[in-house]
């Protein structure tokens, strides 16, 4: 007795239906795969990796000076609630941990990379 067979009748329609299956879904062939695209051209529909991480710097730039802001009018005698100081400092502080983290990440990436026999 096959597993399939095993399936009670009124589940079959959530079997795969294998006769429908077009060659636009099936895996590409060696010769594509084997084809490298160019790394500069950025992705489909979005900006480049490079821009990427360009654009995650400057907003961790922009969120720190913000938070500097924030803490120097409230030390200035402006009014600013020391709370909302904080929560600036905080958010400068964790978006700062993730780019640090994801520098982080990239490396050992890279390192892994360099490590791999060719």
């Amino acid at each position: 007795m096959s597993p399939l067979s095993a399936i009670p009748p009124t589940m079959s329609n959530l079997l795969p239906q294998l006769d429908s299956v077009t060659p636009d879904v099936l895996p590409l062939s060696p010769s594509e795969i084997a084809q490298p695209q160019p790394i500069s051209s950025p992705a489909p529909g979005g900006d480049s990796f490079a821009s990427m991480l360009g654009k995650m710097v400057s907003d961790v730039n922009a969120t720190q000076q913000s938070a500097t802001q924030t803490v120097d009018a409230m030390q200035g005698g402006q009014n600013v609630p020391l709370h909302q100081a904080v929560i600036a400092m905080e958010e400068a502080n964790v978006s700062f941990q993730l780019m640090v983290e994801v520098r982080n990440r990239l490396l050992e990436s890279y390192q892994e990379i360099m490590k791999l026999q060719i």
